[in-house]
Order: structure tokens, then C-alpha cells, then sequence
């Protein structure tokens, strides 16, 4: 198929179908029927630099990222159709309950805009989830509320710090790294 030629409307539907049953599942934290919406889970967080592959991987960034914020939701900007995947923009939104990696619950909460490219192979299957966001948007948001002036608001400030510079220098997944310009010739 031409890059310029878009799948068929009942392709694109059916696509869209996926993706929707998908982010009301994640929202239900009904994760075997997220899970489901997959052949094979695959995430990749570009803001991160990070890949969560296959079953085990998928359902504990969910668990992690539910620990911390357990009444993550989001709400719908736009859905658009490409040749081979669904753009979705979205405002994720939750409150900082748990750790968040090394990073101490703040009790803040975030409104955060995102992108996600749900990309489908050539059998029509979601072989990945790939999503854009900007980690400092949330951190502003999560420290932001705290008083410094308050004791208390203070050693979370800090100790959000410490977690942030302890997390931060890890090697980006190569995976990620590993990329082909596109053949443009046609």
C-alpha cells in the first residue's frame, strides 16, 4: 500500500474500535482486556526512553503507574487516521498517591497533554503503543502545590528532588535508538 492511500473506512473503524476499547479499559484498569487489545504488549515512552515488551513488562507499568496515580483517567483532544496507525491526543490527568519510580507521592495532581500512535501491522493487528508527553509538565504540576514555607511541603519538595536525580541518567532502551529514515522516493 502507498503511504498516501489510507486503509478502507471499515479498516479505519475497526482500527478505532481497538484503540477506544483500549483507553476505556486502561481507565476500568481492566488489564486483561487492555492486554487483549494486543498480540503482543508493547509500549514505548519517548520521554523516557523506555520499552515495556510483552505481557509481564506491560502489566507491571501499569501497576507502577496506577500505584502512583490511581485515579489516572484522560480525556480525548482528537483521534486521526494514518496509513498504518491511530493518533490519538489526550489530556492524561491523575494525583500523585504513590511513588512514581523514585519519586515520592506529592499529593499534586496533573493535567498533562499527550500523543499516542497506536500502530497496526500489516494483518491489521496493534503491535504498538507509542506515546509523546513531557516529564517535566508533570513534575511542575506534582511539586508546584507544595508550600515551601510548610516543614512538611519542604522535605517532600526535597525528597522529590533526590528521587527525580536518582532516577534521571539511565541508558535510553537501544530499541528506541535503532531508527530508519523512511524511502521517499516514491
Amino acid at each position: 500500500m502507498s503511504r498516501f492511500t489510507l486503509p478502507p473506512e471499515d479498516v479505519l473503524r475497526a482500527r478505532e474500535k481497538v484503540v477506544l476499547d483500549h483507553f476505556a479499559d486502561e481507565v476500568a484498569q481492566d488489564w486483561d482486556a487492555t492486554l487483549s487489545t494486543f498480540p503482543h504488549p508493547h509500549y514505548e515512552l519517548i520521554a523516557q526512553m523506555t520499552v515495556h515488551d510483552g505481557d509481564g513488562e506491560v502489566r507491571e507499568y501499569y501497576h507502577d503507574t496506577r500505584v502512583a496515580f490511581p485515579d489516572q483517567h484522560h480525556e480525548l483532544i482528537a483521534l486521526r487516521h494514518t496509513v498504518d496507525a491511530v493518533v490519538v491526543e489526550f489530556w492524561l490527568m491523575g494525583t500523585h498517591r504513590g511513588p512514581l519510580a523514585k519519586i515520592p507521592p506529592t499529593g499534586g495532581q496533573h493535567r498533562t497533554r499527550m500523543t499516542a500512535y497506536f500502530v497496526f501491522d500489516e494483518d491489521e493487528q496493534l503491535v504498538t503503543e507509542r506515546i509523546y508527553f513531557d516529564q517535566l509538565t508533570i513534575l511542575q504540576q506534582l511539586i508546584g502545590g507544595l508550600d515551601k514555607r510548610k516543614p512538611k511541603d519542604l522535605m517532600t519538595l526535597v525528597r522529590a528532588v533526590v528521587g527525580l536525580l536518582r532516577s534521571a541518567g539511565g541508558a535510553p532502551d537501544p530499541r528506541l535508538l535503532a531508527t530508519m529514515p523512511p524511502a521517499l522516493d516514491d
